[in-house]
């Protein structure tokens, strides 16, 4: 696709919410399943209080959609948390939040991935011990899909998240129909009693009960995870940018809210219970009951409330399994776009600003997909282990973010003298300082309460990440300030002569031609060059070089290791040490193969000496490339426009050359070797 094509593969906002809003909806599928999990700890006194915990996280979750709505209009450019950060509070507070930004997008690949892999499991019991490899292949799907551009990936995937969507709603209305009406079911772990786990005897009575109710909340607000990425994206969206973008993360808000709230609720009225695998937390008749696996919360919703109606289960089942795979698609339009910004300022590799053939972010794509599929061996695409390192980065991105809105405004103020726009900044502020409190807090709750089950990790790997990103630049700015031009009259000045060397093993063709381009860029002297690693190698050049009359002076270096690269080096840094005014052009010929495999089949002699060549200072490297034709390069097999003038079966350039039978002038200073 050309640039000028850049404006089709703008998201409007029916496909941009699929798009970037796939993350927080998919939340909603595994954010209930963390808070009941954590709080059947306690016994099944505590689950009941779960829906309050849901009522903290949505309280939450409008405080950040309210604040971010601000983000997309203050910063349209892209860069969301990262570009408020860095304008408000330097370049290390932006850098901190970046790395933990690109851990959360990390993160949030391998969680949703698996948890799709889980789900799909569920609905698929023969799929059951396979959820790693599932989840790679998905991986590599969704990287395929994101590299051919995100317009295209996200109509792709926008069919599947209106009816995940859709799905949920249905099961939604319907349970609570069912349940107004009284014929709501029990859930299939209804019947279970739920024991507390050891150090939970006293229920949440005492610290032990205080600090799990507020690690349930903390693995509650990943249904928060997602609600960045839009601020992100804001470039992708159609015009009005901005007003798209607030309109995206309205529509949202209000989805995950109803849907998370509704999903409690029902998990509540229908006795769901859910317990870590052998945890032997769950009692039948007074009896402690093993190897049993309680499904997922929406998986025991939907099988209570569709019991009669199968389709409807399983539609349920397989689009929730699938939008929890299609979240990880946000992290592929987030993670690229965030890891351009960086590159721009040269916080990451260059390589990564680029666009590729697709205008997508190519390498972005697939550095994503490799780091998360590390992830996800590593951790065996557990979700519960994944998830307790995946909140933290988001909660540190999100109070950072509020803090430098804040500075934002008061800097608005500072300036401002409309009296209506002054109160429109203040509510602004007032919002943000709300935030900035409310996600304070939680970012506490969550490091004291996830610390030792993961978070520490997430930290280390966060540093790790800040600590590269701070070596990169410094890079970057150490190689730009080496490169530019201080004295101008000193970069013009013309080196007092320029030598030419031609390394040649024998006079072949790719040697001939690689003289014949020596002889025709008219150096101040040409010498042919070869090391003899053999007995006899050098004699039988000697020879060649006798019967062909190329009367261009030849030194034979001596490698009594067997080695070519060294002897060459040392020639040449002897020549630049004896004269440094002069330049010394080293021509190294060599031939293009047909194909990759034949490679192997040769030793890259030529590669290997200009890796070490440029190292010495006052040397330029020439690679003079033979193209191999397959048969006998004959003028019959040859075509013309194949046919090159810089070997001997042609002519040579048309400027001034000196004969080939001429003898060139040689220096004395060069009369060394044998």
């Amino acid at each position: 696709m050309p640039t000028r094509a850049m404006g089709r593969t703008l998201l409007p906002k029916r496909i941009a919410l699929p798009v970037f809003a796939s993350d927080a909806l998919s939340s909603v599928a595994y954010a209930p399943d963390e808070v009941i999990l954590t709080l059947g700890l306690a016994g099944v006194a505590a689950s009941g209080i779960s829906l309050w915990v849901g009522v903290g996280v949505l309280g939450i979750l409008t405080v950040v959609v309210l604040s971010y709505r601000q983000t997309v209009h203050a910063y349209p450019s892209g860069g969301g948390d990262y570009e408020v950060a860095k304008h408000n509070l330097g370049a290390k507070a932006g850098l901190g939040v970046a790395s933990a930004l690109l851990m959360d997008y990390i993160l949030t690949v391998a969680v949703s991935v698996s948890s799709g892999a889980r789900y799909l499991s569920t609905a698929l019991p023969m799929l059951a011990g396979y959820e790693v490899v599932i989840s790679l292949c998905v991986i590599t799907i969704l990287a395929l899909l994101n590299l051919r551009g995100m317009r295209e990936s996200g109509t792709a995937f926008a069919i599947p998240t209106y009816i995940y969507m859709g799905a949920v709603g249905l099961m939604a209305v319907t349970g609570l129909v069912q349940q107004a009406m009284g014929t709501l079911g029990r859930a299939p772990s209804a019947h279970y009693e739920l024991a507390a786990a050891p150090g939970y005897e006293t229920g949440l009575i005492g610290i032990a009960g205080f600090f799990l109710v507020l690690r349930a909340f903390s693995s509650g607000c990943a249904a928060l995870t997602g609600v960045e990425a839009i601020s992100n994206g804001v470039p992708a969206l159609t015009k009005p940018k901005s007003r798209n973008a607030a309109t995206t993360l309205a529509l949202l808000g209000t989805i995950s809210a109803l849907m998370l709230f509704s999903i409690l609720h029902l998990a509540r009225a229908t006795g769901v219970k859910i317990v870590e695998p052998g945890s032997h937390q769950l009692r039948e008749a007074g009896r402690v009951v093993d190897g049993v696996t309680t499904d997922p919360v929406i998986g025991q919703l939907a099988a209570t409330i569709f019991a009669d109606a199968k389709p409807l289960f399983f539609l349920v089942t397989v689009v929730t399994g699938l939008i929890l795979v299609l979240a990880a698609n946000t992290a592929f339009n987030g993670f690229p776009q965030l890891a351009s910004v960086l590159s721009r300022d040269r916080f990451l590799p260059i390589q990564l600003y680029n666009r590729g053939d697709r205008l997508s972010y190519s390498n972005g794509i697939v550095v994503l997909a490799a780091a998360a599929g590390v992830l996800i061996v590593v951790f065996d695409a557990e979700v519960t282990r994944l998830i307790q390192m995946y909140i933290v980065g988001v909660f540190i991105s999100f109070t950072t973010s509020q803090l430098g809105m804040i500075r934002h405004w008061n800097r608005e103020l500072r300036v401002c003298v409309d009296a209506a726009k002054r109160r429109r900044i203040r509510r602004s502020r007032l919002i943000n300082s709300i935030g900035l409190v409310c996600t304070g807090l939680v970012l506490i709750v969550v490091t004291i309460t996830k610390f030792t089950h993961g978070a520490w990790l997430t930290l280390l790997l966060m540093a790790i990440v800040f600590v590269l990103m701070l070596g990169i630049h410094r890079h970057y700015a150490v190689t730009s300030q080496q490169m530019v031009v201080e004295d101008w009259d000193t970069e013009h000045v013309l080196p007092s002569r320029v030598r030419a060397l031609v390394l040649v093993s024998k006079l072949d063709r790719p040697a001939m031609r690689a003289i014949a381009y020596a002889r025709a860029t008219n150096p101040s002297a040409l010498q042919l060059v070869t090391v003899e690693i053999e007995p006899g190698d050098a004699q039988r050049l000697l020879t060649q070089w006798e019967e062909s009359g190329t009367d261009v002076a030849l030194t034979v270096l001596d490698s009594p290791f067997r080695d070519i690269t060294g002897p060459v080096v040392t020639h040449v840094r002897s020549l630049h040490n004896r004269s440094p005014r002069d330049i010394t052009v080293v021509y190294i010929p060599y031939f293009l193969l047909h194909h990759s495999f034949e490679h192997l089949l040769h030793n890259h002699s030529a590669a290997k000496l200009r890796r070490e060549l440029q190292r010495v200072p006052g040397v330029v490297v020439v690679l003079v490339p033979y193209k191999l034709h397959r048969g006998l390069p004959s003028a019959a097999t040859v075509a013309p426009e194949d046919r090159d003038p810089l070997w001997s079966g042609g002519e040579l350039p048309s400027r001034p050359l000196r004969p080939l039978g001429a003898r060139e002038p040689v220096d004395p200073r060069w009369e060394h070797g044998r």
